[in-house]
């Protein structure tokens, strides 16, 4: 069955949930409103659907085959990257300034999602470029956002990000990689780097690595960690390409998912290029900064990742609701219906389906409010607004992309699930979404990774202060919904009312204990973020249910679409923040058991 992109309920979330109409009064957004968005996303979903998706299946079979340092992609990538160049996909973000289109992260994080949906492998190349790109536009000089970012924005050359070594993993204080200054004011950096997605392949002129190394003099541990400019091919004065520089790919990795993109093993400094021994580098920024700006691209690239979650759950959600309605097995067990019955008849196959449906559509939400809390934060004259519109996006991004993607191991399960016996058959597709979206839990930091963010930075650094904001908010929406007489409304009122209170006891626990008893608070950081996840996501569907019982009672035409929105909303809250009380208990009182067995006896 074919994608088809949910452009309607990306619309909705904009609109009703994200605010579009306020942020296209702000400056620089002048041409990005309700109208513009539909547009574009159409015309998205056309690309995605037509160019990329019908790529997937294929490019999963037959990855891409390295060759003495070469990567041949599979095939159809190099003629779909050239499309995606030539529509300007890859500026859509960026500024005008450097051939960008500027539109706000809120219409950009929609567009990703498509395109996740229709390949997560294909989608991986645009999204390292985009988090390259933001550390040039943040840390980069005058010159190297000149010379290079017009070349990444228009899709000529491509970006990456360079961190994980053999020895270093996730501990960035581990890195060795080395980079010497030269007398020109140049680098030379020798050492190898892992996982680098899209590192080597050929879809595009040249690539730029952005690569953390250390200078011989600096200090230990990650304060002494700088960021280079490392292009596969130098960049001459005039923005020609000139030698090809001292950076090779040794390998590429065979993976369980994302096949179709090339995960190089590249090695700095092996005198295999034309211009000596060391990968020839320019440093970005000052010295010993790396890690900062780093974070900046990480920070993009943990969003999109989470992006990446909701794109592939929505594929298997659509192949699953698809073979729902064609199979048929059973009668009812209403007896409804004489004969058999498509599985979609049947309440555990309706139960997942709708799992799968809530999961996704409230991660949608959150994602769409943490977009649009980044383009407040950058665009908004109120210097006041700006900074807590930015609080709140850095506060959701480790839900993002914690939440979304375990979401989608869940999701992708339950589509697998609903095939039965034929989706552990490679031949239905299911399994591939499985395999795919297994990665996004781990990499751009794991979810414990994400968990420890959000307990250490977001919420014992201010002792909670911005947490309890946000479950003020979340108490306004309950107001509403207790003043509805729906029982849809009452039903969600009385759960998102159980899970903020359950969310309010942990936060008095993590604030509390945090200092004092750091390993009971970390037991339950990854349990704490999936709670407060699930939380802000059921708040946004609740914020839907209000915004579509509205509309019902003034007669909206899409009624269909309206009781869907109130369906799912309350499903949410009787399956999914029903669980939330439980996670509670789990992380205030059940730290002692998670260090309850001694080392030895594992």
């Amino acid at each position: 069955m074919s994608y088809v992109a949910p452009v309607k309920d990306m619309l909705f979330c904009m609109k009703e949930l994200a605010g579009l109409e306020a942020l296209s009064q702000l400056p620089g957004f002048a041409d990005a409103g309700i109208d513009t968005a539909e547009a574009v996303l159409t015309e998205a979903a056309r690309y995605c659907a037509e160019v990329v998706e019908p790529l997937n299946a294929e490019s999963d079979r037959h990855p891409p085959i390295w060759r003495d340092g070469e990567v041949s992609t599979s095939a159809g990538f190099q003629q779909a990257f050239r499309q995606f160049a030539e529509g300007g996909w890859q500026g859509l973000q960026h500024p005008v300034e450097f051939g960008g289109q500027a539109l706000p992260k809120t219409i950009g994080a929609a567009c990703a999602e498509m395109l996740n949906s229709a390949s997560v492998s294909f989608a991986l190349c645009p999204l390292l470029t985009d988090g390259a790109i933001e550390a040039l536009l943040t840390a980069g000089s005058d010159a190297q956002r000149r010379f290079f970012l017009p070349k990444m924005i228009d899709g000529t050359w491509t970006g990456t990000m360079n961190l994980t070594e053999p020895q270093a993993g996730s501990d960035l204080a581990m890195v060795r990689t080395r980079a010497v200054l030269q007398g020109d004011g140049s680098y030379r950096i020798s050492g190898q780097k892992i996982y680098i997605t899209y590192g080597e392949h050929d879809m595009a002129e040249n690539i730029v690595h952005l690569v953390l190394a250390r200078t011989p003099d600096a200090p230990p541990g990650v304060k002494g960690i700088s960021l280079f400019l490392c292009p596969k091919l130098l960049v001459n004065a005039d923005g020609s390409l000139g030698a090809r520089n001292d950076v090779y790919c040794a390998s590429i990795e065979h993976k369980l998912g994302i096949r179709a993109s090339p995960t190089a093993v590249l090695v700095f400094g092996d005198d295999k290029g034309e211009v000596g021994a060391g990968a020839i580098a320019q440093l970005i920024g000052e010295e010993n900064r790396g890690l900062e700006y780093m974070f900046v691209m990480m920070n993009a690239a943990r969003f999109s990742v989470g992006v990446q979650g909701i794109g592939v759950a929505e594929r298997s959600y659509q192949r699953a609701v698809a073979y729902a309605r064609e199979r048929v097995q059973s009668r009812p067990l209403d007896s409804s219906l004489a004969a058999g019955a498509a599985i979609i008849h049947h309440p555990d196959v309706k139960r997942m389906l709708m799992t799968m449906r809530a999961h996704i559509e409230g991660c949608r939400a959150l994602a769409c409010v943490s977009a649009a809390a980044f383009d407040t934060a950058h665009h908004h004259p109120d210097a006041s607004v700006r900074l807590a519109s930015q609080a709140f996006h850095e506060f959701t991004v480790p839900l993002v992309k914690g939440y979304a993607t375990e979401m989608s191991i869940e999701v992708t399960s339950l589509g697998l699930q609903v095939h039965g016996g034929m989706g552990y058959i490679e031949e239905t597709g299911a399994a591939q979404h499985m395999r795919d979206a297994r990665i996004l839990t781990i990499y751009e930091g794991t979810t414990a990774i994400q968990a420890n963010d959000l307990v250490g930075r977001k919420t014992l650094r201010d002792a909670g202060e911005l947490a309890r904001s946000i479950a003020r908010q979340i108490e306004a929406t309950e107001v509403e919904l207790a003043a509805g007489s729906s029982a849809a409304a009452k039903a969600v009122f009385r759960w998102l009312q159980a899970s903020r209170e359950a969310f309010i006891d942990v936060l008095d626990f993590v604030v509390a204990q945090g200092r004092s008893q750091p390993t009971a608070v970390y037991a339950g950081s990854v349990p704490y973020l999936m709670l407060l996840g699930q939380l802000l996501a059921g708040w946004q569907l609740a914020r839907a249910l209000l915004v579509a019982e509205e509309q019902l009672v003034d007669g909206e035409c899409d009624a269909a679409f309206l009781h869907a929105k109130v369906a799912t909303a309350r499903f949410y809250a009787e399956h999914i923040l029903s669980t939330l009380p439980g996670l509670r208990d789990a992380i205030v009182d059940g730290s002692g058991s998670v260090g309850g067995m001694a080392v030895e006896s594992f």
